[in-house]
């Protein structure tokens, strides 16, 4: 069984956010534990996309995010996926530069420390050289850069339907049993 913490941050993009906690809890046979820490800005970018305050019903543990005694701020609480979505590049940024000023940032450290699934789900359009250099330490440190890029060719119908072909991705990427759209599989 896995163990699984979700980080929120303040990019753009709340929706994936929202939909893969929902399928998470859907899939809840395939985890022990699923913890939750939104940063700041999170709450805010959430409430101005999604306009209402659903973090706050999500059921499921949420932590503060200057809360060290966390179980995954350390690699004896065997936490063995993290998901970071949407990823903004200030936590990439910090977390590349090995800084971990916050239970996000310390969360990542531990996660790729432990040479455990780290996954950045990117949410910045352009991207500049800082950007590009910062995923690419991230990758060499054994972290996946999956960047909010959702797909056409399942032929989604709605706004939320788009945004599961991302977080979709994500779960394959976390190595969870889902069913979705596959490519040649008409």
């Amino acid at each position: 069984m896995r163990k699984i913490v979700v980080a929120v941050t303040g990019a753009s993009g709340s929706i994936y956010a929202h939909l893969l906690i929902k399928k998470l809890k859907q899939l809840h046979e395939q985890w022990d534990e699923l913890a939750i820490i939104f940063s700041d800005n999170a709450r805010v970018v959430w409430e101005t996309e999604l306009e209402n305050q659903g973090y706050l019903d999500l059921d499921l543990p949420i932590f503060e995010k200057n809360d060290f005694n966390a179980p995954f701020a350390s690699g004896s609480g065997q936490y063995d996926t993290m998901i970071i979505v949407p990823c903004s590049m200030g936590t990439l940024g910090r977390i590349a530069s090995g800084i971990s000023n916050d239970l996000i940032s310390r969360a990542a450290d531990v996660v790729l420390k432990e040479r455990r699934k780290l996954i950045c789900v990117a949410r910045e359009t352009p991207y500049n050289l800082i950007h590009i250099k910062n995923m690419e330490t991230i990758t060499l440190a054994g972290g996946i850069i999956c960047p909010a890029t959702p797909s056409f060719y399942s032929n989604p119908k709605t706004a939320e339907d788009i945004a599961y072909t991302v977080v979709d991705r994500i779960l394959d990427l976390a190595g969870l049993d889902i069913t979705t759209y596959r490519w040649g599989n008409q």
